[in-house]
């Protein structure tokens, strides 16, 4: 029996790429999976996918009021709330601070950090009830590194990372709390970021990404007592010894 066997577990941006992977991964696992997405046609065809064990809420996690109605029926439905995985996010707008669209620069906030705080906060006191969660955060070496053209992603995962950091200050005691940041993964976001031609990362090819799946496996893994010493940590998937633990090619 797999430790996420008969688990609840909340995935933000589950529609594509990492996110509908990892509804995927941790569904293989037995865990129940609530697919959380502004693209209701995907995590609807995603969940009838998955069966019984899957159920697809329409969220614009930027909004409040919907990602606490999310957590409500998440709980409603399954009855308890294990894991969230904060993985919604945006990379526009790429454009020299100079020549950004201040709407658009704030929607990345919006999304990228706000988002992350709106999962926490509404997942915060069912796990703290419990006395048990895991609370995972997608990040990105944008988080630590500056580079030209990405000032509203580089920023706005910053705070993500201290954000996440600042959990596992608070509860980490009762929480597991992790970040993982995967590096370049082939999903559309890496189409957006070629085809905007700004910065090294739009030089890269196709294959030098890694595929979601191996994004997926890190995450169902970082949930197992494997990871345990690992709690209050952001893991890197560029990490060769991380990925020799997982078992990961």
């Amino acid at each position: 029996m797999s430790h996420l066997d008969g688990k609840t577990v909340l995935i933000t941006g589950a529609s594509r790429g990492i996110g509908e992977s990892a509804a995927r991964a941790f569904a293989a696992e037995g865990a129940r999976v609530a697919l959380l997405a502004r693209s209701t046609d995907a995590i609807a065809d995603l969940a009838g996918d998955i069966g019984d064990r899957a159920l697809a809420i329409p969220c614009d996690v930027a909004r409040w009021s919907e990602m606490a109605r999310a957590v409500d029926a998440t709980v409603g439905t399954f009855g308890s709330l294990d894991v969230v995985v904060n993985n919604a996010g945006v990379i526009e707008p790429i454009a020299q601070l100079s020549d950004t669209d201040p709407d658009a620069w704030s929607t990345a906030v919006d999304v990228n950090l706000k988002g992350v705080y709106h999962g926490i906060r509404a997942a915060l006191p069912q796990m703290l009830s419990q006395g048990s969660g895991t609370v995972i955060t997608i990040s990105s070496g944008a988080a630590s590194r500056a580079l030209p053209g990405w000032s509203a992603y580089c920023a706005s995962k910053a705070g993500a990372k201290m954000l996440t950091e600042a959990l596992h200050a608070e509860n980490g005691e009762f929480l597991r709390v992790m970040g993982l940041s995967p590096g370049t993964v082939a999903t559309q976001m890496q189409r957006e970021i070629k085809q905007s031609g700004v910065g090294p990362v739009a030089e890269l090819d196709w294959s030098d990404h890694i595929p979601p799946e191996w994004v997926a496996r890190t995450l169902v893994w970082m949930c197992g007592p494997e990871a345990d010493d690992l709690r209050g940590t952001e893991l890197s998937l560029r990490d060769e010894g991380l990925r020799a633990r997982i078992g990961l090619a």
